[in-house]
């Protein structure tokens, strides 16, 4: 089967050239798609359809900017003991919904960061005990979640968890972590979004992940291990290709990488067309 391949355009962000040279030469190189970020206040929405439309490329979906801060200066966590903070959260996916809608989009990530009094001191290595995580995720993830993905279906908005690596969040950082939360949350427009970046992190086998996933998985990001686009480490991304050729996965493949101003059009090129290759041999 053939894949389909998009690109975040948050990996674009610090190269700052114009939008309409981007997508000149992603349409060149044979993308499919591309993705928004997420930032609706920032943005002049009406413009940036109007491009998309002009250079004929779709908008897959919105790409959410969790661990940034929003306007009026509030973390983007969606586990937090203070309303005001995470009604602010809520309302900021809400409005990336919004945003994907008008953009012609049908899916949003979402990922379960945390306050800092969630997280234990040494963030960079411990995982929070399983009995914490699940008391936590179902007192405050939970109802806010089922409220979101109602209010998606609405617009015709898929939600979808991203599981992150430890050193984002110790909350939702497997697939069986997102499995879990996704099956009480049972709703048609909520699946999964897995990234090989986390992905090498975390899961004994990225495979048996994707596998595992299968009823559930919607979207795939795509980076090396040192966030640079595939080809570039070591992951071995056969084994990310083969199980979703075995599943018949049919949604979108984005890549998410860092971009450097020096390399991103040899890198953008590069990465797609080694990706290629690998869909290719099966």
């Amino acid at each position: 089967m053939t894949f389909k391949y998009s690109i975040t355009l948050s990996s674009f962000r610090d190269i700052k050239e114009p939008l309409e040279k981007t997508l000149e030469r992603l349409i060149h190189q044979k993308y499919n798609a591309v993705e928004m970020f997420g930032e609706p206040y920032d943005l002049d929405l009406k413009t940036l359809n109007d491009i998309f439309c002009s250079f004929e490329i779709p908008v897959c979906g919105i790409t959410g900017m969790w661990g940034a801060r929003s306007e009026d200066g509030r973390k983007r966590n969606l586990l937090s003991s203070d309303k005001e903070a995470l009604a602010c959260s809520e309302q900021y996916v809400k409005d990336c919904v919004k945003m994907c809608n008008l953009l012609g989009g049908y899916e949003v990530n979402i990922c379960l960061f945390a306050d800092d009094e969630f997280v234990p001191s040494d963030r960079n290595h411990t995982l929070v005990a399983q009995e914490h995580k699940v008391r936590l995720i179902q007192k405050i993830a939970i109802p806010t979640l089922s409220r979101l993905a109602k209010y998606s279906s609405d617009y015709g908005i898929q939600l979808l968890l991203e599981p992150l690596n430890r050193y984002s969040t110790p909350y939702c950082t497997t697939a069986k972590d997102a499995i879990d939360i996704a099956s009480q949350i049972n709703q048609d427009n909520f699946g999964l979004l897995l990234d090989s970046f986390h992905m090498n992190i975390e899961e004994d086998s990225m495979e048996a992940a994707i596998m595992e996933s299968r009823d559930l998985l919607r979207h795939i990001h795509l980076a090396d291990n040192n966030r640079k686009m595939p080809g570039d480490a070591h992951i071995n991304f056969e084994s990310i290709i083969r199980p979703l050729n075995a599943i018949e996965y049919d949604k979108y493949i984005s890549f998410e990488p860092i971009l450097t101003k020096k390399e991103y059009e040899i890198a953008t090129k590069n990465g797609l067309e080694f990706i290629v290759t690998i869909e290719n041999n099966f």
